[in-house]
């Protein structure tokens, strides 16, 4: 899972140049020294930018799955094996969020983005033209040491480079990355594998990382770093109050989504709508993204109502699923609830760390990553269980019993964590 940030100036010029300071240095919606923008405009082209890239981190994550059997066949391994190129990712991502945003904190951001960009077009480079199946892995692993930078870095500089007032519009912005590299981009890519095969298909993906490089270089605002002496280590971070209870409710609502998401095709089959799923996948896909428009407008003025009720709707999505409908219209209905619920989630929870976290949002937002990739990768083992144990009738049974403690976390939640 997952943080973008791209667009151009908003009333700057020269957006190669301006540098803008650290967003902490003055009190949430006062004006920062030196910041030339107007209250209220958002750089729309620069968080677009920022939102490619989220964009590109995703695809490049679970494109795997859209070309698994013929990426199987080509490298000589069974489609479990292959299946490992996923989780070498999601391994690099967790190993790397912490240690790497501490050692480039002083770097500056857009240097920064550009440089984990370039990473994602040598990783996937690579992974075309590897006939070996070990170095592919080793690539992957590359990509996902980049990814886990990436989404730690996207968040900060979405809040360094917008006005404080409307940084949470700004940050769903930058987000929609996320949900439109599942709705759109998997199933594109499986199109386009089986048109052209696999190698070309991660070749794509490298033209347009050479592509967003250029993007990235000349329409997103550059911005500083963290200064010598102003890092925070994460041990003096983390216990500020309210931002543990956001990380539990991330890694809980990670944990409860992946579990059912990684055999969803399994459950939807249980329920007669196996013929169906492709289509009902991009029910949930296409919710995810509409719920960014609702988060957007809102999130600056009612987090805690819309992670509420973003809560809520998951679980009564998984009650529905559990209860084994049926009828095709109350399983779409429950599909499209479950997407609008979680679409939004990582915004939510970036916005809740960030304001838990104050001048330590960036160490918090390293931690908050590291604590959805490792959900991701234990979301995998814990449905495996589950459907091991009840069957397909059961996965989203352990969802919805994961929820329970996010929901009571986050109504406790109110002075702190979610306000």
């Amino acid at each position: 899972m997952s943080d973008i940030d791209a667009n151009p100036m908003s009333t700057t010029s020269t957006p190669t140049t301006a540098t803008v300071p650290d967003p902490d240095a003055a009190p949430s919606g006062a004006p920062r020294p030196g910041d030339q923008r107007s209250p209220g405009v958002l750089p729309v082209a620069a968080l677009l930018a920022l939102a490619a890239s989220g964009f590109l981190t995703l695809l490049t994550e679970i494109l795997p799955a859209g070309v698994l059997p013929a990426m199987a066949a080509d490298l000589g391994v069974g489609a479990g094996a292959a299946g490992q190129t996923v989780t070498a990712f999601a391994v690099g991502a967790i190993v790397a969020a912490i240690p790497l945003t501490r050692a480039t904190a002083r770097w500056d951001r857009r240097t920064l983005l550009l440089v984990t960009v370039a990473g994602f077009v040598v990783a996937n480079t690579v992974t075309a033209v590897s006939s070996s199946f070990a170095l592919t892995l080793v690539a992957r692993f590359a990509a996902g040491l980049v990814a886990g930078l990436t989404w730690a870095l996207l968040p900060g500089y979405v809040r360094r480079i917008v006005p404080a007032d409307r940084v949470g519009r700004a940050m769903t912005i930058a987000m929609a990355g996320g949900p439109l590299a599942l709705t759109l981009g998997v199933p594109a890519g499986a199109v386009l594998g089986a048109a052209v095969g696999w190698r070309w298909t991660f070749g794509v993906l490298s033209v347009l990382g050479l592509g967003l490089l250029a993007w990235v270089r000349l329409g997103v605002p550059d911005a500083a770093g963290t200064p010598r002496g102003a890092q925070l280590a994460i041990r003096a971070v983390l216990p500020r109050p309210g931002l543990r209870p956001v990380l539990l409710v991330t890694g809980l609502n990670v944990l409860a989504n992946t579990s059912l998401y990684t055999y969803v095709a399994v459950h939807l089959a249980h329920l007669g709508q196996g013929p169906r799923t492709s289509a009902l996948l991009l029910v949930l896909g296409a919710a995810s993204a509409g719920a960014l428009v609702l988060v957007g407008a809102l999130i600056d003025r009612r987090l805690r109502a819309l992670t509420l009720g973003s809560v809520v709707v998951f679980a009564l999505a998984m009650l529905v699923l559990g209860l084994a409908p049926t009828s095709t219209v109350v399983v779409v209905l429950a599909v499209a609830a479950w997407g609008a619920a979680f679409g939004g989630a990582g915004t939510l929870y970036t916005t809740a760390a960030a304001r838990a976290a104050g001048d330590g949002a960036d160490v918090a937002q390293s931690a908050l990553v590291t604590v959805w990739n490792t959900s991701v990768a234990l979301g995998g083992a814990v449905g495996g269980a589950a459907l091991a144990v009840t069957g397909p009738a059961g996965l989203p049974w352990v969802s919805l019993a994961l929820m329970v403690p996010v929901l009571a976390t986050v109504v406790a939640g109110r002075r702190h964590s979610f306000r």
